[in-house]
């Protein structure tokens, strides 16, 4: 095994120089494994029946496979959709190809092909292949690098036609991708377009081109927009740390910007990497690995937290209502993960790789194959469901190729060994020549048990990953004992088979038992609050199986979990059950009621229709939220709630300790009252019985220059007494203030209530916003 801390002591080398790359792993191609397994087998079928056929219909039914027809003049018409769709079609026949791989199917092959013979019609005769711009903006060709989406596209026409070539040994596509690859050369390079590609995903696709061709100049056009990212010289101007273009790749330190375009960046760096050897590509990688998994990721595996820029904000930034996670970015954080598992040789990147498999990849897509997810929250009050299409569906056509595709994320192999990197049931011819591993089987029913049997036909070792959940594990020994390993989880366990050319059997045990899981006290969103996990499979609790409701339920922290298979559940599944407690309230008393608790597997939530959903479950009854508390929060023991939130805030930034520098700071929370302008508004404390209050102070949002909030007109406190509302009375010399850049606090004299409200009169044509609200006694 090569060590991370043994990579980084040999990244000396400036950035331009290359140092070589240790010995890497080659992942076991997809065309030469079967899926054989009850878990997987069936989604991938489903996959092929419905998901596929839905996005072909789609891409139909919305003129995206048209617009080909249209601009190769096979027929009249105008272009239709928005200027990225192209990438959509793409990624369908990527998928396509992935699921022939499995199953030839001449009908589908004909379908494909003959949507190829469009794309190549649209071919121009420099190799140029982009519709939107090809029929609206011909003029503008790599002029709108940033958000043109051109460079994206042809990514995707490259992963699909290095597919499909591998899949059903046809080249047409290929040549096609090939010619577009050309074009793009001879436009950008070394003394031509600087420009790096606004939304990255081509570097990573000109890698497989490069191996599949055998043409490293392909590669070598890789590393260039590698290297232009962040380089201002050449350029009119940086696209900044939403596309990952604020500084050098060897320069960044920290996951910035739009979820997504940063994954498929970081897949391509990796890719780079391992293809030429570069190991000074390395170094930063592990360090944004650290930086995401340790600081910005949720425990689904999803990430980019928030809607406003689809990606990443700070760390531990992480609500659970409104978290995006979205879909495309989980399938982004797998595919980087495989890859650095093939580039390092370590185990980590192989857990993260099934964590975002297992819960925030499959939850974007219904046990129906045809709804779909474009965000993955951890908290729904029953708002949320799957849909059958997106304006915007990059998700949906991510899921189906990324599904069919995971025979490709099996295995890995070098040249004396393989590497076991998922537990599925499954077959593989692995290498040729002198690798003398020849061929792989393994029978289990994971994820829902941790029972594996491998056999291999192999003179060499075999690496069993031992996940990051299991402590434990116990493998079958020579002399026939079931022998328990400590100290193993994350890592490889070297098995040695004996020498010489036969079959060998491995028996592996990873113990499954239900775990609870903590956040880091500094998630605000989590505290006080549980995860279940089994498995690799991260628990939620859904309303329809406890009466309705979710989010009136807490598990007491000695409460026993318990494992039951469910066969009549969801396509059959493993849930987790433990006794918790209900919390209702009845004759306006709190009341208190033992509850048998039933967790499912996160991602199979909202296949029974809307409800409420929690991943984070509460310990105590202070966190649980009454039924009917619609529009409102529970943090800290208080009830947050508003006049009017706006869909992209929270309540929950409200006293979340994140203090503010200054007003218009859009890196933190936020709640804002948007999009009410001059609006009389309120904000809203309630809590279970009395407190002494006597001292208050805000922190207000002020976008002026960007955005439409500013300071309020005027504010003032009231607090409840019996029915009635009165405002507080402030001591001498004090004033409801509304400085910017700064806490707004009064002192009033101590009142005992229960709850505290804070009334606010908007400016006129504004809105208006708080990032912090404190209440407390003066000290």
């Amino acid at each position: 095994m090569i060590l991370a801390a043994a990579l980084l002591a040999s990244l000396a080398a400036p950035a331009q120089e290359v140092s070589p790359m240790p010995d890497t792993l080659q992942a076991v191609s997809f065309e030469k494994v079967s899926i054989e397994d009850r878990f997987w087998l069936p989604r991938i079928q489903t996959n092929r029946k419905v998901t596929l056929e839905a996005n072909l219909a789609k891409c139909a039914e919305t003129g995206r496979l048209r617009n080909f027809a249209v601009a190769g003049g096979l027929i009249e018409g105008e272009f239709q959709g928005r200027r990225y769709n192209d990438s959509d079609v793409y990624k369908v026949l990527e998928g396509a190809a992935y699921t022939l791989a499995q199953e030839r199917d001449p009908e589908l092959e004909g379908r494909i092909d003959e949507i190829i013979d469009w794309i190549a019609a649209a071919q121009g005769e420099d190799g140029y292949l982009n519709t939107y711009y090809t029929l609206v903006k011909p003029d503008r060709r790599w002029i709108e690098i940033d958000h043109g989406h051109e460079l994206y596209c042809a990514g995707h026409l490259i992963e699909a036609a290095v597919a499909y070539r591998r899949a059903t040994g046809k080249g047409k596509l290929l040549e096609v991708a090939a010619r577009f690859a050309d074009c793009i050369d001879r436009e950008f390079g070394p003394g031509k377009r600087q420009d790096p590609p606004g939304h990255e995903e081509l570097e990573l696709a000109l890698v497989k081109l490069a191996e599949e061709c055998g043409e490293e100049r392909y590669a070598k056009l890789a590393a260039f927009f590698l290297d232009r990212r962040g380089q201002e010289e050449g350029r009119e101007r940086l696209f900044g740390e939403y596309c990952q273009d604020h500084r050098p790749v060897r320069e960044q330190d920290r996951v910035v910007g739009h979820a997504v375009r940063a994954m498929y960046l970081y897949s391509g760096m990796a890719d780079v990497a391992r293809h030429t050897g570069d190991a000074s590509l390395l170094e930063p990688l592990l360090r944004i690995w650290d930086d995401v998994t340790r600081h910005q990721m949720y425990v689904t595996g999803g990430i980019g937290s928030s809607a406003s820029n689809e990606g990443f904000t700070r760390p531990f930034d992480l609500p659970n209502d409104t978290a995006y996670c979205e879909t495309c970015a989980a399938i982004g954080m797998g595919l980087w993960n495989h890859r650095m598992a093939l580039l390092t040789r370590e185990a980590r990147f192989a857990d993260i790789m099934e964590r975002e498999l297992y819960n925030n990849v499959l939850s974007g897509v219904s046990l129906s194959g045809d709804r779909f997810f474009y965000q993955n929250p951890l908290g729904s009050k029953g708002d949320r469901e799957r849909v059958p299409w997106f304006d915007c569906s990059c998700c949906p056509t991510n899921v189906v190729r990324y599904v069919p595709g995971v025979g490709g994320r099996v295995y890995a192999r070098d040249e004396g060994t393989v590497y076991v990197l998922l537990y599925v049931q499954s077959s593989a011819v692995i290498g040729s020549g002198r690798t003398p591993v020849a061929r792989i089987r393994q029978r289990t029913d994971y994820p829902w048990s941790g029972k594996v049997e491998i056999e291999a036909e192999t003179s060499g070792p075999v690496h069993l990953r031992i996940p990051d959940w299991c402590e434990e594990p116990r493998v079958l020994e020579k002399n026939g004992e079931m022998r328990t390993h400590e100290g193993l989880a994350g890592q490889w366990l070297l098995h040695w088979v004996p020498e010489g050319v036969g079959t060998h059997r491995i028996r592996l045990d990873l113990a499954m038992e239900p775990r609870r899981v903590h956040a880091d006290e500094r998630v605000a969103a989590n505290r006080g609050r549980v995860a279940l996990q089994y498995g690799p499979m991260i628990y939620a609790l859904e309303g329809i199986d406890h009466g309705g409701h979710a989010r009136n339920l807490f598990l007491p922290p000695g409460a026993e979990l318990r494992a039951e298979w469910r066969e009549d559940l969801l396509g059959g599944c493993v849930v987790l059950r433990a006794e918790g407690i209900a919390v209702d309230e009845v004759d306006g008393e709190v009341v208190e009621t033992p509850t048998e608790l039933t967790a499912i597997p996160y991602c199979l939530w909202n296949n029974r229709g809307k409800g409420e959903m929690v991943v984070w479950i509460p310990e105590s009854a202070e966190l649980a939220e009454l039924p009917g508390e619609v529009g409102k929060a529970r943090q800290g023991g208080a009830v947050l709630s508003a006049s009017h939130t706006w869909g992209g805030d929270s309540l929950l930034a409200l006293n979340d300790g994140e203090l503010p520098e200054q007003s218009d700071d859009h890196s933190l929370p936020r709640h804002t009252f948007w999009d009410h302008k001059g609006t009389a508004e309120w904000l809203q404390y309630d809590w279970r019985g009395e407190r002494e209050l006597s001292r208050s102070r805000v922190y207000w949002f002020d976008d002026t220059g960007r955005g439409g909030c500013r300071v309020p007109q005027s504010w003032r406190l009231l607090v409840r007494a019996g029915d009635d509302w009165r405002e507080v009375r402030l001591l001498e010399g004090q004033a409801f203030t509304t400085k910017l850049d700064a806490f707004n606090e009064v002192l009033f004299e101590p009142v005992a209530t229960d709850a505290i409200r804070m009334e606010v009169r908007l400016r006129e044509g504004f809105s208006g916003g708080v990032l912090e609200w404190e209440v407390g006694t003066a000290e």
